[in-house]
């Protein structure tokens, strides 16, 4: 195990297509630290820097402590689990997870105690004498990740692991890795572009856009407080409601964007004193069972879209308008940059 800080690396690729901006972060020995963002901001390609499959512009890398940028791959000590597996079909499931103990010249004993460690760990015991042919998705995944722990290195890397899964399987998954890193308290870096995952699975995310770091901490803190526009918008299903100061009648000046969250809408006549009113008319409803997703613009305003997480009690219907409700403590205002305003700065509503 071993801490990992990243000093100011960026990624610029010799057509001049700049991938990561100088980047600072630090992650803790035993943290699982997930990387989070749209396709083509970047994660991967930090994450290829680590693993030392990618030279980085500048900056340093430092694992355990130590500068490890002239280091080899080998040297460094990660282990990788990709998207596809990277299984050898030819190979039983006891085959491919020996294999990178019989390339780094494990003594068999060894190998033979490591293997049935982690097949015990991921429930592979019954499945070493099958090829991946002969396998489910899912023990697919299983095995990958079985072929990263068994080399126990000091970090591991994940990228996008749980991609080419089923919903249902992704949910199941996700849980086991979750539970298997707390269990093993190896450090690791998990990249993905599907929010849930990051808010499900990180002790800490880094939101990432356009190769910039855009905001980075626990899950529950990102979220209650965006340090700007896109990370608002990009957590949460659906993200933040984001509008023009002066939409919704508040006092001050109309600069910047407002912010709330779906699930922060109430019915008027529900509201305390002081709530903004928000009329909605419907165009769209997402019937979820327990509750429901209204999707429609603000009334007067057909340009700008709101979406309320609201329960099935609550009588909605397209084409309909709905007169809703936001508490004044639960609005984020963000200047013309997007920046969101610091609570205590006197602009910060929420």
């Amino acid at each position: 195990m071993a801490e990992l800080e990243l000093r100011g690396i960026e990624k610029v690729f010799p057509d001049g297509t700049r991938a990561v901006h100088p980047l600072d972060l630090a992650v803790a020995d035993g943290e699982l630290m997930v990387l989070v963002g749209p396709s083509g901001c970047g994660k991967s390609t930090i994450l290829r820097m680590i693993a030392g499959l990618e030279t980085a512009s500048a900056g340093s890398i430092r694992i355990g402590g130590e500068a490890a940028d002239a280091w080899s791959p080998q040297r460094r000590n990660v282990a990788m689990v990709f998207q596809n597996y990277a299984l050898y079909p030819h190979l039983t499931v006891r085959g491919n997870l020996e294999f990178p103990l019989r390339m780094a010249g494990v003594a068999k004993a060894e190998r033979h105690r490591r293997v049935e460690r982690t097949a015990d760990l991921l429930g592979l015991g019954d499945l070493l004498g099958r090829r991946p042919a002969q396998l489910s998705g899912g023990q697919r995944q299983r095995v990958a990740m079985g072929r990263a722990i068994v080399r126990e290195p000091a970090l591991f890397l994940m990228d996008e692991p749980l991609s080419n899964l089923d919903a249902e399987l992704r949910v199941r998954i996700r849980a086991e890795i979750a539970t298997l890193q707390r269990r093993l308290g190896t450090t690791t870096i998990y990249v993905t572009h599907d929010q849930v995952e990051a808010m499900t699975l990180g002790d800490r995310i880094a939101v990432l856009h356009g190769g910039l770091l855009q905001q980075a901490g626990a899950p529950q803190a990102v979220y209650d407080e965006p340090a700007n526009v896109f990370v608002a918008s990009f957590l949460g299903s659906p993200g933040m409601n984001l509008l023009p100061s002066g939409l919704l009648g508040l006092p001050g000046d109309d600069a910047g964007t407002v912010g709330f969250r779906p699930e922060r809408l109430v019915p008027a006549s529900d509201a305390g004193a002081g709530a903004v009113a928000v009329a909605l008319d419907i165009e769209a409803i997402e019937a979820l069972g327990n509750e429901q997703i209204v999707h429609g613009t603000v009334a007067g305003a057909p340009g700008h879209r709101v979406a309320a997480r609201l329960g099935n009690d609550i009588e909605a219907s397209v084409g309909k308008r709905l007169e809703l409700a936001v508490s004044p403590a639960a609005l984020h205002r963000f200047d013309r940059q997007g920046r969101r305003f610091p609570v205590d700065s006197g602009k910060g509503l929420g």
